[in-house]
C-alpha cells in the first residue's frame, strides 16, 4: 500500500471548518504525491520570415482549376470542396430550412422548404 500524506488542516478557520477539513481527509486519505513532474505543454513552432511559401511561387496543385471551391468555372463547386455555404443571419424560417437542406439533404425537409414556399398550399 502506498504511503499516505498525514492530514493537514489551515489554521484561523471559521467555527467547525477546522473540524470538517480534519475529517474530510480522514475519509479520504491523500496519498504521496507524484515523484515525476508532466512535461510542460509545447507551445507551437514560430514561424521564422522567409519560411513561408512565397506567394511568387509556382502552384503546388498544378492540375486544380483555380476556380476550384467556388460556385463557378471548372472544378468543383464550393460543397463539393467541403466549404460551409455562407448565408447571411435572418430570422426567417424559410431560409434556415433552406440552409439546413443544403448542408444535410433529407426528402421530408425539401417537401416541407416546397410547402412553406407555396403558402401552405
Amino acid at each position: 500500500m502506498a504511503e499516505q500524506l498525514p492530514v493537514t488542516v489551515a489554521s484561523n478557520q471559521q467555527y467547525g471548518q477546522r473540524l470538517a477539513q480534519q475529517r474530510a481527509q480522514e475519509a479520504v486519505p491523500m496519498g504521496t504525491p507524484p515523484t515525476s513532474v508532466p512535461s510542460p505543454v509545447r507551445k507551437k513552432p514560430r514561424i521564422i520570415p522567409g519560411e513561408l511559401t512565397p506567394l511568387t511561387a509556382p502552384t503546388a496543385r498544378p492540375n486544380e482549376p483555380i476556380t476550384a471551391g467556388a460556385d463557378f468555372g471548372p472544378g468543383p463547386n464550393a460543397m463539393g470542396a467541403g466549404i460551409m455555404p455562407v448565408m447571411e443571419p435572418t430570422d426567417d424560417v424559410l431560409n434556415k430550412l433552406i440552409y439546413l437542406n443544403t448542408m444535410y439533404p433529407n426528402g421530408d425537409l425539401a417537401n416541407l422548404i416546397s410547402v412553406l414556399r407555396d403558402g401552405g398550399q
